[in-house]
């Protein structure tokens, strides 16, 4: 395992994870104010791949505040990352939430770059009212911290399976603990994310899974929305597990993927949606 850095030419330095090996390259992409740290059980349960974890921009160990927050900055940081670290070579994108996001935002903008997409409760449909990434904004920033200690976090912010991933990621300053991101950049991430972009998933060319958690983020009639747009999606409704399903539904997470990822290592090519 390495940790590596490509450097943006917006000053933005953005950190990977080199799990090494020379297998098939897949990437992984975490969801907004998390970090690469909580996809490395996914990444280990990956034998025979070569695996890479991204710190997105304002995310985990990559520049905290960048000023260009869009998604084509996002787009850039990935492609930067496959050109540097992996070239001429094809990878796989799997992506969570907001990762899903930016890993078929990428799917689209350079194809020549991916041999295919893995979403996990990711969406394109964006959001109609403008209120919720204010909202989440709100809610990151209402975080009393530095917080003391764990306990003092785990107090504040509960018990669900995302707040284990937080905790694990906390910076240790010398007035305690702090998140790897900041409240204001996480909204304006958010809000980028919002943008409807059903023009780019219908001109998605490469083989694309779409997985939904039982009791995830996106109802039946958002997910029969994204297979309607673009039959050719696979799609995959995982039993248990909530919008972060490769926290609390991992077994399952990781046979859907690991049997997803064989399959189109073997034969290249991918089922109609259902």
């Amino acid at each position: 395992m390495t940790n590596r850095t490509v450097l943006r030419p917006d000053g933005v330095s953005i950190a990977v994870t080199d799990l090494g090996g020379d297998g098939p390259v897949v990437v992984l992409l975490h969801g907004l104010a998390g970090s690469s740290r909580e996809l490395l059980p996914t990444a280990q349960a990956l034998p025979g791949y070569r695996v890479l974890l991204v710190d997105q921009r304002g995310h985990g160990a990559s520049t905290r505040l960048p000023n260009d927050l869009s998604r084509d900055a996002f787009v850039g940081d990935v492609v930067a990352v496959l050109e540097e670290l992996v070239p001429g070579q094809r990878a796989v994108l799997v992506g969570q939430s907001m990762g899903a996001h930016t890993a078929f935002l990428v799917a689209v903008a350079r194809p020549d770059l991916i041999k295919g997409l893995v979403m996990l409760e990711g969406h394109v449909k964006g959001r109609d009212d403008p209120g919720e990434a204010a909202q989440l904004g709100t809610y990151f920033a209402s975080w009393p911290v530095p917080f003391e200690d764990e306990v003092a976090a785990r107090e504040f912010l509960g018990g669900d399976a995302i707040v284990d991933a937080w905790v694990a990621d906390f910076e240790l300053t010398d007035h305690g603990l702090v998140p790897r991101f900041d409240a204001a950049v996480m909204q304006r991430v958010i809000e980028a994310v919002h943008e409807p972009r059903w023009d780019e998933w219908q001109a998605l060319t490469v083989p694309t899974l779409a997985g939904f958690a039982k009791h995830g983020m996106f109802g039946n009639d958002d997910r029969e929305a994204l297979i309607r747009r673009r039959c050719q999606t696979d799609r995959i409704d995982l039993d248990g597990g909530g919008h972060d399903a490769h926290l609390n539904a991992f077994d399952m997470w990781i046979d859907v993927l690991s049997r997803w990822l064989a399959r189109e290592r073997i034969n290249g090519t991918h089922a109609s949606g259902r």
